[in-house]
């Protein structure tokens, strides 16, 4: 398939997903509940500025996703207003056309997934503050407004046991390229059915490194199996996520990306703009919590949902109160 098809076939799976989600947020079948939690302002929603509004927080079905939707939603009840959690969306897609169209108040979003995935540019913007600017212009047409970004970056990468590291040598992507072309049996990885169509995933990545994979090295699995597979050697590498918990809590080694193909992934909230218009509260009760995130609190968090077990509303109250962002009762 050339380039150019990519492109055309890609433009019109977006598109019908775009209908898709818009069509379900507009229907209103995106479920939803209300959160009950008894919360106070701590060091944010002081004198709660949100008092009477009706505020819905969304996210896509990860766990970070998730963890940062229940933040945002603790943030606003502190603050005063009801909130409907619709978070766990399904897709890149749904949890953005959910906000954009007025089905959902909020979430955090990504600036390399606002840059390319939804805006539908090719080429990253790699400074974080220009990559931000650049999708916070260009995202106003779309009646999204883009607050300030944290220094939490979830990009990809690619993982392997510090065993395959120890055999191979292996440290950079230009690595991994040489020794599929030198050991084609030798390389193996395991992905997201997303990350191997995505421009900014495996196809654009080895089109970067020059990296030769049939079809039989590649391995399509969801998020989680992705980490036990590499952990137990049934595959070389694997897709992750730089913010993932698992990849310390299973001592997993992350490839530098020493051409600098993936996109920069700040963390960021997106807020419908009617609601930001009528509630510009929302933009000082988040800032310092945004703020505050990290690769290293994203982890920690991530970790207690993903190895621990724990409920991704509880770690994202216990982490809330913890911080003083917010208090109990």
């Amino acid at each position: 398939m050339s380039a150019g098809t990519f492109r055309t076939v890609r433009v019109r799976r977006v598109s019908a997903l775009l209908l898709s989600a818009s069509l379900l947020a507009g229907c209103g079948l995106v479920s939803g509940s209300p959160m009950t939690d008894d919360v106070q302002p701590g060091s944010v929603g002081q004198g709660k500025p949100l008092d009477g509004a009706e505020l819905t927080v969304t996210s896509k079905e990860f766990t970070e996703q998730i963890i940062l939707g229940n933040i945002l939603g603790l943030a606003f009840q502190a603050a005063g207003a009801t909130v409907i959690d619709k978070t766990n969306i399904q897709g890149t897609i749904g949890s953005r056309e959910a906000v954009r169209t007025g089905a959902a108040d909020a979430m955090y979003e990504y600036t390399g997934t606002g840059w390319i995935t939804h805006l539908g540019h090719e080429n990253p913007i790699p400074d974080a503050q220009k990559m931000y600017e650049a999708v916070k212009k260009e995202d106003r047409k779309n009646g999204l407004s883009w607050l300030p970004y944290s220094s939490l970056n979830n990009t990809y990468a690619l993982a392997i046991t510090e065993k395959t590291q120890q055999k191979y040598g292996l440290r950079t992507l230009s690595d991994v390229a040489a020794l599929a072309k030198k050991d084609p049996k030798a390389v193996s990885i395991c992905v997201e059915s997303e990350f191997a169509a995505r421009n900014d995933g495996l196809p654009g990545m080895s089109k970067k490194y020059g990296m030769k994979l049939a079809p039989s090295q590649i391995k399509k699995m969801s998020t989680g199996v992705i980490y036990t597979q590499v952990d137990s050697g049934a595959c070389t590498f694997g897709e992750v996520f730089t913010t993932d918990g698992r990849i310390k809590a299973l001592k997993l080694k992350v490839l530098e990306d020493d051409r600098k193909f993936f996109p920069l992934y700040n963390v960021a909230p997106e807020i419908h703009s009617s609601t930001l218009k009528k509630y510009p509260e929302i933009a000082e009760v988040l800032a310092p919590i945004t703020k505050k995130l990290n690769n290293t609190v994203a982890q920690e968090l991530n970790a207690k949902v993903d190895v621990d077990g724990e409920d991704p509303h509880q770690v994202a109250l216990d982490w809330m109160v913890k911080e003083g962002f917010i208090k109990e009762g």
